[in-house]
């Protein structure tokens, strides 16, 4: 099964974002916007994984990440992967306890890394990607206003991570939650 794991978002976080979403689109640039429910926090993909290996993986996690406790984090302005004058993602960035977000995703990463997992290549950048370029049509009207777009701020919660399955279908991957992993206790 296709599978990775991320921390979900509050409905009201999705929401703000379905609205930045919706202001970017009126710029008509050839981008696949990513639907407002899917958006999540990812902090590693693992790619096609047997359900028995998910299992020990997510038992792993659970040990891991118990204890580790809520993240206070804030989704706070916009840019694009690689840059955002060449963009091929564009993405909503993060602020706050982003040290000890880095440290969560170090944590999964080693866990990872015991079931066989490489580590990513790139440094960790915490974001919530909110499309994927298609095409050029339109974009520099659009990664302009973009760049200068006043910042923005909405305060959110992380309180646990899941790992997810996703299924590809012709409208657009779907996201089945496999297992809850509260970072403290309830």
């Amino acid at each position: 099964m296709r599978t990775f794991i991320a921390a979900p978002l509050p409905p009201d976080v999705r929401d703000t974002l379905a609205h930045v979403q919706r202001d970017l689109a009126a710029f008509h640039a050839e981008v696949r916007w990513t639907a407002p429910a899917s958006i999540h926090l990812t902090l590693k993909f693992l790619g096609e994984v047997e359900p028995l290996l998910v299992t020990e993986i997510a038992q792993d996690l659970r040990a891991g990440v118990a204890g580790f406790g809520r993240l206070r984090l804030q989704i706070r302005g916009l840019g694009g992967f690689p840059s955002l004058r060449s963009p091929r993602v564009l993405w909503c960035g993060l602020e706050g306890e982003v040290d000890r977000l880095a440290s969560l995703h170090r944590t999964v990463e080693e866990i990872a890394g015991r079931h066989g997992f490489a580590r990513e290549d790139r440094a960790f950048q915490p974001h919530l990607t909110l499309g994927r370029v298609n095409g050029r049509g339109n974009l520099r009207a659009l990664t302009e206003h973009m760049g200068s777009t006043p910042a923005f701020e909405h305060p959110f919660e992380v309180a646990a991570l899941h790992v997810y399955r996703s299924r590809l279908r012709p409208t657009g991957a779907v996201y089945d939650v496999v297992e809850e992993l509260p970072l403290a206790p309830p």
